[in-house]
């Protein structure tokens, strides 16, 4: 798995070409053995092609399965991105508006802290820089909530309480998409669908070398319809591989309110 991740993460379109190579194969060895089976077959040629249509029913079910996974793992990050933008634009406001000079830095580390989860969101497959990231996250939790410990103990009042489960949303929403980045795609449904991928090729190979009939031309394009599949349903549930990656327009969205600030209103006048 390691070894394609790194291929799909090099170039996708040479994942896909090693897929299409492998399915390509597989359908020339069954074509190849069932034209030396053709004699012995007979009347279970036709036999073949239910048992045939049967594994393609089944790959194709396969197929909306994973699918079905992979579209569910890619929203769920791109709700979690949205959610942890908001927590840090909601506690970035509870600061603002507490005012006081701890209230304060903390509103200023989190306008750094946003920049580090976005550059997380945005990271490729770089395990080392991913852990710088997960440890700058970590260290400005730390001076985030010594600063809201203050706060808490100096005024323990509802308005220090609001701000506090702010803070505590922010943490709990960086911990959800930190798990949502971590959780790939599962070894054991990739293998299968790549298992059953290449039998199903074999098959279909092996019911045209009964039958005599290497319509080949359309077997190409029959095998470069299921490796786009296969490879866009990949891209789909990695998180940080090809076309399909969570945008950071929610944290550049908060950010840009961070830019205005909070004005404070003077007082009504009196009558």
């Amino acid at each position: 798995m390691e070894y394609l991740a790194a291929l799909a993460e090099w170039n996708l379109f040479a994942f896909g070409v090693l897929l299409l190579a492998i399915q390509l194969l597989a359908h020339e060895i069954g074509y190849r053995v069932g034209s030396r089976d053709q004699k012995r077959a007979g009347s279970h040629a036709e036999s073949v092609g239910v048992v045939v249509g049967g594994m393609l029913g089944l790959l194709a079910f396969v197929l909306a399965l994973t699918l079905s996974f992979a579209n569910g793992r890619f929203s769920e990050r791109r709700a979690d991105a949205l959610a942890e933008a908001n927590a840090i634009g909601t506690a970035w406001l509870r600061a603002e508006a507490v005012g006081t000079p701890r209230a304060q830095e903390m509103a200023r580390l989190m306008e750094s802290y946003i920049l580090i989860r976005a550059e997380f969101v945005a990271a490729g497959r770089d395990r080392d820089k991913i852990e710088a990231l997960s440890q700058q996250t970590n260290a400005l939790q730390t001076q985030i909530w010594g600063q809201m410990t203050a706060i808490a103990r100096e005024q323990p009042n509802p308005i220090s309480a609001s701000l506090m489960a702010a803070v505590n949303e922010m943490f709990d929403r960086s911990t959800a998409e930190r798990f949502a980045f971590a959780f790939s795609f599962p070894p054991q449904l990739f293998w299968l669908l790549i298992g059953m991928t290449a039998l199903s090729m074999a098959s279909l190979g092996y019911q045209m070398g009964l039958k005599q009939r290497p319509i080949r031309l359309l077997m190409l394009v029959l095998t470069a319809m299921w490796t786009a599949v296969i490879v866009n349903i990949l891209d789909l549930a990695a998180a940080r591989l090809g076309a399909f990656r969570v945008g950071t327009a929610p944290y550049e969205w908060t950010m840009q309110g961070f830019k205005g600030g909070v004005t404070v209103p003077p007082p009504p006048a009196a009558k």
